[in-house]
């Protein structure tokens, strides 16, 4: 259309195309530079994720649902959209995803690169990406589940609102998902870690699984992380925890006194090795242990509180 003055006011499919650039992005750009030097596959396609093809407004519930059958649960659409999805909003929040993986007992890390990505369904784990299929002015948010790519052909795959495998080149796909902030999550089941995730996001999820209350997967979970980071103070304190909570009291024990070898001057495995052993019934080495907690934090009243429990306690 040519306005007056001869300016013409450009369609949307031009506008988006401008906004999509014609350079590499970043990270794809590393990504094809460092490609020989790389030991990922040429290609890989992850044919566990099912597809699950979104009712209206129900692109988060699917790809959450996608992610989580996986890993092994059988979900339907709408018990998923029951956990994530906000009528109000007409969507769904990143954290919700979040919160309700964990809830399910399944591992969910971030994965901010895309190599990060490829490694993850190259060990076949599913990835949910969220993406801004628009523009930054006029967003259109969108969540999908990588589940392959074609390193000759450049192209992510991906199952994507109602299509499945959708090919979409890594340049394309790295624009929409820079705009949604680069956001995305490895989902496994408790007892395999995502192939990227360090300690400190490991051990953030294995904590989120335990406060969703389902014990099984909390030691799962942790054993999992001890299993890879065995020196782990935080993982062994995770593991201890979850086994106390399950009443597994030996194996608390165990696991604390690994923690207290790790960080001998730290009060937190004595407090908690004190409870565990009260629980077994040897009330002195419980005491002698809380007495520990006590002098490595002595003016901590938490630990002199449980000193004070246990010497009292019948």
């Amino acid at each position: 259309m040519t306005l007056r003055g001869g300016f013409r006011l450009l369609t949307l499919a031009a506008v988006l195309a401008a906004a999509s650039g014609c350079g590499t992005p970043m990270q794809t750009q590393a990504l094809l530079d460092n490609r020989a030097a790389s030991d990922l596959p040429a290609t890989a396609t992850n044919e566990a994720v099912p597809f699950i093809p979104q009712q209206d407004l129900y692109c988060g519930p699917a790809a959450t649902g996608m992610a989580l059958n996986a890993s092994g649960l059988d979900l339907s659409q709408e018990e998923v959209a029951a956990r994530v999805y906000t009528p109000g909003r007409e969507g769904t929040r990143r954290d919700d995803v979040v919160a309700a993986i964990r809830r399910w007992g399944r591992f969910a890390t971030p994965v901010p690169t895309l190599a990060g990505v490829l490694r993850e369904v190259a060990h076949g784990n599913p990835v949910i990406v969220f993406q801004n299929l628009a523009l930054d002015v006029a967003p259109q948010w969108h969540f999908a589940v990588a589940i392959g790519y074609d390193m000759d052909a450049e192209e992510m795959i991906l199952h994507s609102g109602t299509r499945r495998a959708h090919r979409v080149s890594f340049s394309t796909f790295e624009r929409t998902w820079a705009r949604g902030g680069y956001w995305a999550l490895a989902v496994t089941p408790p007892r395999r870690l995502p192939r990227t995730a360090d300690e400190g996001e490991a051990l953030v999820a294995a904590a989120g699984i335990s406060r969703a209350g389902n014990a099984d997967d909390a030691m799962a979970a942790f054993r999992t992380v001890v299993k890879r980071w065995p020196d782990s103070f935080g993982a062994q304190m995770g593991l201890g925890n979850a086994y106390y909570a399950a009443d597994r009291v030996q194996e608390a024990e165990e696991a604390f006194r690994a923690a207290a070898a790790l960080r001998s001057s730290a009060p937190e495995p004595w407090n908690n090795l004190a409870y565990a052993l009260h629980r077994q019934g040897r009330d002195s080495d419980a005491r002698a242990a809380a007495r520990r907690a006590v002098e490595r934090a002595p003016h901590d009243n938490r630990y002199r509180q449980t000193l004070k429990e246990i010497s009292l306690a019948p």
